[in-house]
């Protein structure tokens, strides 16, 4: 069973930063994808940022100078460091990944609230 298990979250005042951690049960490489979508009250879940099994990274415009992703590959960890937070940030962030087969499996960890309030 794959799992991912996400932390890091918190609340933060405007322009300061978090570090999400995503531990995966599986080595990272395992994952067509993997990466971090948010999901605030209200809307519908987005793309934060992805790593794709090539290396390339995709981020959302509205996060590209302000997020970065980046992996350890000897703790199966996925990480998104969030700098210049904004209130708009505020969301519930979920880790998810894609597992290739027969076909495509999705996984998801329960999600880390994230807020940005003075």
């Amino acid at each position: 069973q794959v799992q991912l298990v996400e932390s890091g979250g918190g609340l933060v005042q405007p322009g300061g930063s978090l570090r999400l951690s995503c531990v995966a049960s599986v080595i990272i490489d395992t994952f067509n994808d993997v990466g971090w979508y948010r999901q605030a009250a209200g809307k519908e879940r987005e793309l934060v940022a992805r790593l794709w099994n090539t290396g390339t990274m995709n981020y959302a415009d509205y996060v590209k100078g302000r997020f970065t992703l980046s992996r350890e590959n000897t703790k199966n960890t996925v990480f998104l460091q969030m700098n210049d937070l904004k209130p708009d940030d505020t969301a519930v962030y979920y880790c998810g990944g894609t597992i290739m087969s027969s076909k495509a499996y999705d996984y998801w960890g329960q999600g880390t609230q994230v807020t940005v309030s003075s």
